[in-house]
Parts: structure tokens; sequence; C-alpha cells
């Protein structure tokens, strides 16, 4: 039976212009093209869980707006159960990008609902949940009082929580000692407010996994030996949501009850293949796309 994973996080449309370069303050760049998107890290990352076959929830807000209902529409036909996605006052999370020829990005971010996410609205969800295991998996870009009471209440049910830190901001003692694992990429470590992974193990995070792009992952656990993962090769055409499908693919793994290495690994293959197109959720892969590429890398297949 396909483990449970329970998301909680972000909600966001993306608006994306493709420039020529990025404009300098008070400078309008004319001649880009315009694409719109399904995002926020939440939403990408249980969509990620889902299209693995995890049996997938996802906690959050959206506004009562058209946004709200493409973002819900979007989900639900990728098997996302939206009964924990309230409505909010405010509008829908809105990530406003502009992305030059080189690659390089500019982006703004109204969090709209995704502020109102509050741990009262954040317990009322999760005391309706009837699992008797599951992992839960939670991003920065809500407040913390929701992330804090999903850990808790983790905790307080023998759930496994696992707290992808972006965008990084310091976290605090109380919750890092709540993180199961903890997934910073390698920019994102120096700015936790910690000075080294060691105190963040010394607090009780009971593993840190550092996502390094193309090099690879690097796991570090309290009275171990760091371990690395190399990243499998794959002709990248974009890296938005990357890493919110390696947080993805992570807990599913870990919901199946996989060793931590074996979800790393298979982490770092979906994080891989979902480069293959433009947008965050244009290459999620699918069960078996992941398996063959498992396979292949582990040379039980061609």
């Amino acid at each position: 039976m396909p483990g449970a994973v329970i998301v909680v996080g972000s909600v966001n449309i993306d608006l994306v212009v493709h420039a020529i370069e990025l404009p300098a303050p008070g400078e309008t760049v004319i001649g880009g093209a315009f694409a719109k998107a399904q995002g926020g890290k939440g939403a990408n990352q249980a969509a990620a869980a889902a299209s693995l076959g995890a049996r997938t929830r996802l906690v959050g807000l959206v506004g009562d707006d058209d946004f709200g209902r493409e973002a819900r529409a979007d989900l639900g036909a990728r098997d996302v159960e939206l009964s924990g996605l309230g409505t909010g006052a405010a509008h829908t999370g809105v990530a406003v990008i502009v992305v030059d020829a080189s690659g390089e990005n500019l982006i703004a971010v109204a969090s709209g609902a995704n502020a109102e996410l509050s741990g009262e609205i954040v317990g009322e969800v999760f005391a309706r949940i009837d699992e008797p295991s599951a992992v839960v998996l939670a991003d920065l870009e809500v407040p913390d009082d929701a992330i804090l009471m999903a850990a808790r209440a983790a905790r307080a049910r023998g759930w496994t929580f696992v707290l992808s830190p972006a965008p990084a901001r310091t976290l605090a003692r109380d919750l890092v000692g709540l993180c199961d694992v903890l997934i910073p990429n390698e920019h994102e470590v120096s700015e936790l407010g910690w000075p080294s992974i060691e105190a963040l193990l010394d607090a009780g995070a009971g593993a840190v996994v550092v996502t390094l792009g193309a090099a690879g992952v690097d796991l570090h656990r309290a009275g171990s030996s760091s371990v690395h993962v190399d990243a499998i090769p794959v002709d990248v055409i974009d890296t938005t949501g990357a890493g919110d499908a390696f947080c993805g693919a992570l807990a599913a793994w870990l919901a199946e009850g996989a060793a931590i290495e074996d979800s790393i690994a298979a982490a770092v293959a979906a994080g891989a293949l979902a480069t293959r197109a433009v947008g965050a959720r244009a290459s999620l892969p699918t069960r078996a796309e992941l398996d063959e590429a498992l396979d292949r890398r582990s040379g039980r297949a061609p």
C-alpha cells in the first residue's frame, strides 16, 4: 500500500516573463515572452509525491479567486487530496518572475492567502486525518506557527517530520529538535541561523540532507560519517522545481518505509528527471519512470 504524505505549505501562481535582460531599477525592458504556471513549494512538493503514487494530501490556503480555482483543479487532477486546502480572505499567492536570456532571474512574491495559514488551522486539519503512519513535509513559504504545529502534531502521533527550509530564514531551536529530516541546499545552510551542520544535529535534527545541485547530495547524521550520493546525468532544460521534486520523492520513499539512503537515491533521480522541461511540474516523473532511472543507475536495466 502506498505510504501517506501530508504536505503543509504554499500554493502560488507563477507569472513569468522571459526577457532579453533583467531590468534595472526604474527601467522597462520590452520584448519579453509571458507564461503562467502553477507553483508554490508546498503545491509542487505535493504534486511530486502524488506523481510517484504516494497517498498525498495538501494543507494550505488559496484565495477565493480564479487563481485559487485553477490551483485546485491542477492539484486535483494530479490526485492530491485537497480537503485540507482551505480558502483564505486574501488572494491566492502570486510570484512574479523575470528571467533573462542567461537564466538569471528576479522574483517578487505576494504571499496572499499563504500568509494566513496559522497553527490553529493546521491543528484543526490534522485532527481530522486518520493515518496510522505518515510523513509530514513542510516548507518555509508559510508562517512559523503553522510549521511548528505540523512538527509538534507529527511528533505526537509518531509520524516523520521533514522540513525543506526554503526560502531560508533562522530556525528556532524547538523546531530544529522536531525535524527528523532537514533538507537545505548548499546555499541555505549558512542562512538558517546556526553555526554548522553539527550544531543542527546536536540540537536534535535526526538528519541533515544537503542538496548540491549537479554535484549530488550529502547526508549528515549525528555520530556517523557523512554519506555522499552522486547526481544522475540528464539533459537539463529547466531546473525550476527540481528541489521540490527532490523533497516530494524523499517523503514518498520514506512513507513507504525505505531507509533514508535509499530515499535520497530516489529523490536525486526524481530531482534530475524534473529538469527535462520548462516549469516546476512539467516533467515530474511517474513511479515507472523513476524506477527505470534507478534500475539504470544500479545496472539492472540497459
